[in-house]
């Protein structure tokens, strides 16, 4: 088939490699000039795949009116009058239920685990170098009932002992030697050794390469804005872009955020709103003063990755609308907290910030599925877990686009079950 991909991210880019490993002819459409320029640039690096609980949590629902109140809130709202905004939060709030989570994190860790194994394949690949490391991963807790609380819950799965472990606050300094600086302040620690980082955008780039090369080389329109599409007799017929117009035989909606507008028109509604987050890229100096492993700081919501030469440091999500600005004083908390924890290894002074809009869900899944619309599919909105599941997604819908049977349950992932059976609960007793 001939197939048109929308989005050069690590969604689209991973879409479209495996549609063209699979003998189909594909162009990929962004309407940045390279690709990789979305969220996939510069996030938080880390390859989280047992670590998928969405931020949809009945523990946010105590904290919201504390976080209202500090600049410093990992989780900020400004309200604007914009009734998206407005429908998503409500739908995020009606999320935040044990019931929604527990299904949220089924559907997710198998779907992760199933991305883990076919990232390891392009892993393999010598053509693409993307900082790839299993260095492991450490979230460490400040705060004695979120540790107890994690603790328990490993132990009540038992399938994971051999890969997690709890440690108590001096363990967790001789795993990692850098986290001395946070002796006292740090009361415990889950470690999972199989967990792995990469450069998002290093690996954009090199799918991008790799997608130009062979016999059935890709089409890459950079620079080109999908403006529309034309639907004939019921089924997706054409494309439109600012410079041409395109009638494959499938099209996939992977643009992120911008997915929602170009949807509209056609009487698509998909539960995706922008959560904007930031991150740091800081070289490193001094390797012994900056983790090996990847660590997050669960009270704070930050992550540090380290790629290459340089230690990535991400976090927050603001609820703030399309604003892709840089906020001075988020990036400046993300800052003050990494010199204290990390900042004798680090050049500071050289720190490049970054904002970007994450693709979210109320209940944090992607939607990897076909629409109304007969050519038209979605695989969309993966929040902060883009580029953890971006390769399992990708083998989901091309199972799906083919008819085949997926290697893993993906009702889950379709369009009909994107919002929360809280919200779905609330429109029943409504129409009732």
């Amino acid at each position: 088939m001939n197939i048109v991909v929308i989005g050069a991210g690590i969604v689209g880019l991973t879409t479209a490699w495996t549609l063209q490993a699979e003998g189909h002819q594909v162009t990929l459409i962004d309407r940045a000039n390279a690709v990789g320029q979305g969220t996939s640039l510069a996030n938080g690096g880390q390859l989280s795949y047992r670590y998928i609980a969405p931020l949809a949590d009945p523990d946010v629902l105590g904290k919201i009116p504390g976080w209202m109140l500090r600049s410093d809130a990992p989780v900020r709202f400004r309200p604007r009058f914009d009734p998206d905004q407005w429908r998503w939060i409500l739908s995020f709030l009606k999320a935040c239920n044990t019931s929604d989570k527990l299904r949220s994190v089924a559907a997710l860790l198998p779907l992760a685990l199933y991305s883990q194994s076919l990232i390891h394949a392009l892993a393999q690949d010598s053509t693409l170098d993307f900082d790839y490391r299993r260095n492991g991963k450490l979230i460490i807790h400040r705060d004695r009932a979120t540790f107890e609380s994690a603790r328990r819950l490993l132990a009540g799965q038992p399938e994971l002992a051999e890969e997690q472990q709890a440690l108590d606050a001096q363990a967790c300094i001789d795993l990692e030697p850098s986290l001395a600086g946070l002796r006292g302040e740090i009361v415990g620690g889950i470690h999972t050794r199989s967990e792995e980082a990469g450069d998002c955008h290093k690996l954009c780039q090199a799918l991008a390469a790799g997608l130009s090369r062979g016999k059935q080389p890709a089409t890459l329109l950079l620079g080109e804005t999908v403006e529309g599409f034309e639907v004939h007799q019921g089924r997706l017929s054409a494309v439109i872009t600012d410079k041409r117009r395109l009638a494959p035989d499938a099209c996939v909606m992977a643009g992120g955020v911008e997915s929602v507008g170009l949807l509209k028109p056609l009487g698509i509604s998909v539960p995706i709103y922008p959560l904007k987050g930031y991150s740091l890229n800081i070289p490193i100096h001094a390797a012994n003063a900056v983790p090996d492993a990847s660590v997050t700081d669960f009270q704070r919501k930050i992550v540090y990755a380290r790629l290459g030469q340089h230690l990535r440091v991400a976090g927050m999500a603001d609820i703030v609308g399309f604003d892709t600005g840089l906020n001075a004083r988020r990036l400046a908390d993300l800052q003050r907290e990494t010199a204290a924890n990390f900042g004798k290894g680090l050049y500071l002074d050289r720190a490049e910030p970054w904002a970007g809009l994450r693709p979210a869900t109320p209940s944090g899944r992607p939607i990897v599925d076909a629409t109304r619309i007969p050519g038209l599919w979605l695989n969309v909105g993966h929040g902060a877990l883009g580029f953890t599941l971006a390769a399992g997604c990708a083998q989901l819908l091309a199972d799906r686009m083919m008819g085949r049977q997926p290697a893993m349950p993906d009702e889950g992932f379709l369009l009909a079950n994107a919002q929360p059976e809280g919200w779905l609960a609330s429109r029943q007793r409504h129409a009732g």
